[in-house]
């Protein structure tokens, strides 16, 4: 089966991609993930489904890692419930890790935040994400604040005009992990309601990628 929020998410990540980029067949390609995500065959056989598609869609390749994010959220909250109670503890779900260590994007992180928040009734908020959920000042999880450094230095431009975010953006290292995904982000925690306004404001001054930076931003309104 698929979550709800994350077929919603689905939907607007294509729509709104389509909507600042690429031409493509909406519907049809929402069918399409739509089977991909339902399915209850094994996960690398929904991943390398899901590679499919990408591979027989060329113009959302800059989707691909993303949805891949979608899919592994989709597994934790819809596919392992069908599954042993301590799956994720198991030596396969073990080499499943090991075999993907390469794919999805740091997304996944802020989708398994908002989840938890929508479960716990928690209003989701940036300061909450990185100290509470990603524990970035905390001495063993250093990786985390190495990689989130250029969003905890500058947590004060969600009280700033999209502009200024997207000239920090801009300046991010190109071997930045958050390089494509520090406008989106920070203009979700800018503008969490996901308002036309918002995103008319947000569009206008996407640094890189409009089409992709628009669609992760809708992904992540759908899932707050």
């Amino acid at each position: 089966m698929t979550d709800p929020k994350v077929k919603a998410a689905i939907s607007a990540a294509l729509s709104t991609f389509a909507k600042y980029g690429e031409s493509i067949d909406v519907a049809a390609l929402t069918a399409k993930f739509d089977t991909v995500f339902s399915s209850e065959e094994e996960f690398m056989d929904k991943v390398d489904d899901l590679d499919e598609v990408f591979d027989d869609e060329p113009k959302l390749e800059a989707l691909r890692e993303v949805f891949f994010d979608l899919l592994m959220v989709n597994f934790f909250s819809a596919d392992v419930v069908r599954l042993e109670e301590d799956y994720l503890d198991t030596p396969e779900w073990e080499a499943i890790e090991e075999e993907t260590l390469d794919r999805g994007t740091e997304l996944l992180n802020l989708l398994l935040y908002l989840t938890e928040c929508a479960d716990e009734d928690i209003e989701p908020g940036l300061e909450d994400y990185l100290k509470e959920f990603l524990l970035v000042d905390d001495d063993e999880f250093q990786d985390e604040y190495s990689i989130y450094e250029p969003i905890i230095e500058n947590q004060i431009l969600i009280e700033s005009p999209a502009s200024e975010i997207a000239k920090v953006a801009s300046k991010l290292p190109d071997n930045s992990e958050l390089k494509e995904l520090f406008y989106p982000i920070m203009c979700f925690f800018q503008q969490p309601d996901g308002s036309a306004e918002a995103e008319t404001e947000a569009a206008a001054s996407a640094p890189f990628d409009k089409s992709f930076e628009m669609a992760v931003y809708q992904v992540l309104v759908n899932f707050r």
